[in-house]
């Protein structure tokens, strides 16, 4: 896979809402499947799925502490990514109104 598919892959990857919902919640810290769980509205297997399209993309990582799984986000350049497609619509949503 080049570069560019990867990037793709990211960009498609946090296409989905519920996607983009999982990395914000968990751009602080790390956070166990069960808060996860908590906080997006979704089935466990529909959320597992997720999550696996979110890793598959190198956006996520995981870390089992003994019978708990905790997701976060990979690098800061994830969360640098995250932040300047929210500034850029800040910036969007200024200039039209």
């Amino acid at each position: 896979m080049n570069q560019k598919d990867m990037v793709v892959r990211i960009f498609k990857a946090l296409g989905h809402p519920i996607r983009y919902d999982i990395v914000k919640f968990l751009l602080d810290e790390p956070k166990c499947v069960c808060e996860l769980n908590e906080n997006i509205e979704f089935t466990q297997s529909n959320l597992s799925q997720h999550l696996r399209i979110l890793k598959d993309a190198g956006i996520l990582k995981s870390e089992k502490h003994g019978l708990q799984i905790f997701y976060s986000v990979t690098n800061d350049e994830i969360r640098k990514l995250i932040q300047n497609a929210d500034n850029v619509i800040r910036h969007y949503i200024q200039d039209i109104e």
